[in-house]
């Protein structure tokens, strides 16, 4: 079953790309766009909905915005795909839609001829944002706008969730044993205890013995949970 992308990634995708109902030429400027009709001469690549573009986008067609969203769900079926084969660490599902969106704005050949691919595929999560960064240009001019979604991106990246991959599955983060709550709630009855066989001094430094003994075995026990788990 393909990984799809989640709903954050798909309201980046969509706000990015803009709603437009009808077929245009997208080597245009967003202020010159304009309906193309049969005939029209297209010097770029005609273009619907939120970005649609392929052999079912005809000069003078028009969408309403539940068709272009459909358009943009199927669209993104063979992205989702090339990011899901391409990359093989395992992602966090925003760190999964943050390329999927990149992926669909520069296309595949570009994402998988990327820098930003072949060292995150060493490992190098930390390199991504910067990568990111620097597909800011269209035609050889810097474009503020893809200077704006690619921080939007990198911000989506950076933000936490389970992690999950084509073979791993989402699980949540397990909490932590050695907490100061279970400090207490070890402390409390061992305190208890020493108070009724020992007083003075002696109670002092056995009720510290066993705090530090409780908690020593609890960091052991976390420590241990931890790596079998890594």
């Amino acid at each position: 079953m393909t990984r799809r992308i989640n709903a954050e990634g798909l309201r980046l995708i969509k706000q990015w790309e803009a709603f437009i109902p009808f077929a245009y030429d997208d080597f245009d400027s967003p202020k010159r766009r304009r309906k193309i009709q049969p005939g029209d001469r297209v010097n770029g690549t005609l273009t619907i909905g939120y970005g649609s573009t392929g052999v079912h986008v005809k000069p003078g067609m028009t969408i309403s915005e539940a068709e272009a969203n459909e358009l943009l769900l199927d669209d993104l079926d063979r992205f989702e795909r090339f990011v899901e084969r391409k990359v093989v660490v395992p992602l966090n599902e925003n760190q999964f839609a943050a390329l999927v969106s990149f992926c669909f704005n520069v296309g595949e050949g570009a994402f998988g001829k990327s820098t930003l691919l072949k060292k995150l595929n060493a490992g190098d999560y930390a390199s991504v944002p910067a990568e990111l960064s620097k597909w800011v240009t269209s035609k050889g001019k810097r474009m503020q706008g893809l200077v704006n979604r690619r921080a939007a991106e990198a911000g989506l990246w950076a933000k936490g969730s389970f992690v999950s991959s084509n073979t791993v599955d989402a699980k949540p983060a397990k909490p932590p044993i050695l907490t100061v709550d279970n400090a207490v709630k070890v402390g409390t009855p061992l305190t208890a205890l020493l108070q009724a066989f020992t007083s003075g001094p002696a109670q002092i430094i056995l009720a510290s013995a066993f705090a530090i003994g409780a908690l020593f075995l609890l960091w052991r026990w976390n420590k241990k949970r931890e790596e079998a788990a890594a």
